[in-house]
């Protein structure tokens, strides 16, 4: 069990940072008041603690003494304070600390809440650090490491183009400019052959040109470019701003690509996604089969219990969908009470297996309203996994089969093998 530990005497503010987190977040938050209070809970158990947020300064311990009890547990910390000053800046930055927050009138909640958010999903964020010198990067090394980011790193931009390829799902790159065998610029081109800017960002590093140095960068295809030597806020702050982008984009593509009510994807991302899996077919000695998902009698559901019974049947017959398919198949919303399915890798039998598995599984369900009416549903399934030139004339031909197996009494699937 992960929990967050809170180091707040003010209750009002200690009282929203906690419900915030819980609700939002989904993190068990143990707050506490005092020096004293910490002190005792960590002697007594601070191994499942995976974050600290520290309030800098407790009435029973005045001369923050509080970041080094904490951090003598070697837990990452956020610290927050009302008063802020270059001296009690340097001190914070000293201890090592994730980040810090200054009090406001309306207190940055917001920002703490997507910071904490950020901090216990970094693990799984790679970062591949490019520099010739082994002590700049082990000094980088070292700030990442306090946000519990995943890092790799390169001698020069030859190296880190042998980890990009090992590692295609790296987030960021950052890249001195002066190195052998291959410098910054050459890698930032070899990178924007591959990767568009949002799909990898790469800020620049250099103690080199000045002013000049951070125009030649960004018109290379860097997304940033930070003067060294920095300060480690500063480095943060850049990093934090290029995540943040991706995590707009990638939100921005879902809604897209969505179906708002089920999750599933939508028939556009269907179309697309499933006509380059067509295409790929071409050049390779693959299967691709078509499902074609309809519920029988929907209207009749809707009409007796409500549009509402007949979104929560949608809803709960797409989470069937998802946790009988793997990763390669297009699970989607085709319109109304109808899905599509396209699933490659598997041989027509074994889609016909599976397709009865879910009928079955369907057939089997039942649909509580309003925790006292409970109903049951079947669906018809129509399969083509005959290869066509285009996914529009294979979607037809499991319709065909769909409409078949409507008129044969419903709850049954029909394949084109």
């Amino acid at each position: 069990m992960q929990r967050i530990l809170l180091v707040e005497d003010s209750l009002i503010i200690g009282k929203s940072i906690k419900k915030r987190i819980e609700n939002e977040l989904s993190q068990e938050v143990v707050w506490l008041t005092s020096y004293c209070e910490t002190e005792t809970n960590l002697n007594h158990d601070a191994s499942h603690y995976t974050l600290g947020l520290i309030d800098l300064y407790l009435p029973d311990a005045k001369q923050f003494e509080i970041v080094d009890l904490v951090n003598s547990y070697h837990i990452p910390i956020i610290v927050f304070t009302s008063e802020y000053n270059d001296k009690i800046r340097e001190y914070i930055w000293s201890k090592h600390v994730v980040d810090y927050i200054i009090k406001t009138g309306e207190f940055q909640i917001d920002y703490l809440v997507s910071m904490v958010h950020r901090i216990l999903t970094n693990s799984g964020i790679k970062i591949l650090i490019v520099d010739d010198s082994p002590i700049v990067r082990k000094s980088i090394q070292a700030l990442l490491k306090i946000y519990n980011y995943t890092l790799f790193e390169a001698e020069n931009g030859q190296k880190a183009i042998e980890l990009l390829d090992h590692h295609s799902d790296i987030k960021i790159v950052l890249t001195d400019y002066d190195m052998p065998q291959m410098d910054g610029f050459q890698l930032i081109e070899y990178i924007r052959a591959l990767y568009k800017k949002h799909e990898l960002p790469v800020i620049g590093m250099s103690s080199q040109g000045k002013k000049t140095m951070s125009a030649r960068f960004i018109k290379t295809g860097a997304n940033d470019f930070i003067e060294k030597p920095f300060v480690s806020e500063e480095l943060y702050c850049r990093i934090n701003q290029q995540l943040e982008l991706i995590d707009y984009i990638e939100k921005i593509k879902d809604i897209s690509n969505k179906d708002y009510l089920t999750g599933l994807y939508n028939r556009r991302y269907l179309f697309e996604a499933g006509g380059s899996w067509l295409n790929s077919l071409k050049e390779q000695t693959d299967t691709l089969t078509i499902a074609l998902l309809d519920i029988d009698f929907f209207k009749s559901i809707n009409d007796t219990y409500g549009h509402d019974a007949g979104d929560l049947v949608l809803k709960q017959l797409s989470r069937v969908l998802i946790s009988f398919l793997n990763g390669h198949s297009i699970v989607s919303r085709f319109g109304g009470e109808e899905f599509c399915i396209v699933i490659k890798g598997k041989t027509p039998h074994e889609c016909m297996q599976l397709f009865e598995n879910i009928r079955h599984h369907i057939e089997c369900l039942e649909i509580t309203v309003n925790k006292h009416i409970a109903f049951r549903i079947s669906v018809s399934i129509g399969i083509c996994s005959t290869i066509m030139d285009t996914l529009d004339e294979m979607i037809k031909i499991a319709d065909t089969m769909l409409y078949t197996a409507k008129n044969s009494g419903r709850n049954r699937v029909v394949a084109r093998i």
